[in-house]
């Protein structure tokens, strides 16, 4: 039975047009998997599209058995196994593949990002302070990029490492880093989003980003330049409420004005491993607090009945190309919230919306 369940959640998940918001609004309707994958050809239509394809039973079992072949397992929102901090995001992903201990999911965590071009002074120190954060009983959330990410695995990989990676679970990116992912699968925890087989491309680092600030309590900046994609793993733990600490370096090296700027727009200056510690376990009792429950599949939501079509015309026609939020379109056209929902989930399967941060919406370019 679950792993009927897993098929079908998998399934619906690799459908056209169904992201992270997408995907828990469709459990909330539909109450489970199957229901929703019945129902999704009728909803993409009423978006305006005339055929819609859910992804075929063929291709999730390819996908499954690739995962198998590689040695790794899934884990799915609303399993018990499934990390109680990253479920608070919006967009959490729905499901992941995991090769290693999933024990470390339950230790508090923090992440260290920063340049792949680092120095070799910040990549020396960032492995002695992860051998550190080891100490003080924390496990390490890094990217496996190249720079500051490698020194911080290598440097907790005894004590407690977990590495999220931007392509599927059986590719080793970058090349050189092969043999350090293997040895992570095997010591710590090997974590991908993207399906098996998926070769990184730039448009996948982001969605990485959110994983590794999503798993941590606090994300720790070492070296970055000002534009530097580390610096966006900030923001975004920043806006997850989460802790953001910066490593100040030399304001005559570039690689640390990002650490620098962070510090000036208010993350908190740290130096060693105490300072992190002592920063992340009070952090630690208060986001405990607000962890939510994670069932997802539940009865389904009573479905709203459009007098008209000029009710949900008159929805679309709020909409344009700058994002807007959805409590906004809520205000201006006056239906009920269900209402709203049900047009932007027809629209987003008829691939004719785009979802943005921050529960904002757009019409697709």
């Amino acid at each position: 039975m679950a792993q009927s369940t897993d098929f079908d959640r998998l399934r619906l998940l690799r459908c056209p047009n169904i992201g992270p918001v997408t995907y828990r609004q469709l459990l909330s309707r539909f109450g489970n998997a199957a229901e929703a994958l019945k129902a999704i050809p009728d909803l993409a239509a009423r978006g305006g599209k005339r055929s819609f394809s859910v992804a075929s039973e063929a291709q999730i079992e390819a996908e499954m058995e690739a995962a198998h072949r590689a040695g790794a397992r899934y884990v799915f929102m609303g399993d018990a196994a499934y990390p109680a901090l990253l479920a608070q995001l919006d967009n959490a992903p729905p499901a992941f593949t995991y090769r290693g201990n999933l024990d470390l999911l339950d230790v508090m965590s923090v992440a260290m990002v920063g340049a792949r071009n680092a120095s070799a002074g910040a990549c020396r120190y960032a492995r002695q302070l992860a051998l550190e954060l080891g100490r003080e009983h924390l496990v390490v959330v890094s990217g496996l990029a190249r720079g500051i990410d490698t020194a911080s695995h290598i440097g907790s990989l005894d004590s407690g490492t977990i590495a999220v990676i931007a392509g599927g679970i059986d590719v080793a990116y970058p090349p050189e880093n092969k043999s350090l992912q293997y040895e992570i699968a095997e010591k710590g925890l090997l974590i991908a989003e993207a399906p098996p087989g998926t070769e990184p491309r730039a448009r996948h680092f982001p969605y990485r980003n959110r994983i590794i600030a999503g798993l941590s309590l606090g994300t720790v900046v070492v070296e970055a330049a000002p534009r530097s994609g580390s610096l966006i793993t900030a923001r975004l733990a920043a806006e997850m409420g989460r802790e953001v600490m910066a490593i100040p370096g030399s304001p005559l090296d570039p690689r640390a004005r990002g650490c620098n700027q962070l510090i000036r727009e208010g993350a908190t200056l740290v130096q060693d491993a105490s300072e992190i510690a002592e920063l992340i376990r009070p952090f630690d009792d208060r986001m405990s607090q607000s962890r939510p429950a994670q069932k997802l599949e539940a009865p389904p939501a009573e479905e709203y009945n459009f007098e008209g079509e000029a009710e949900r015309q008159a929805i679309i026609d709020l909409l344009g190309m700058t994002y807007v939020s959805v409590d906004e379109l809520v205000r201006q056209s006056e239906a009920p919230t269900s209402a709203v929902q049900l047009v932007l989930l027809e629209l987003e399967l008829a691939g004719r919306l785009e979802r943005g941060a921050g529960a904002k919406v757009r019409l697709a370019g």
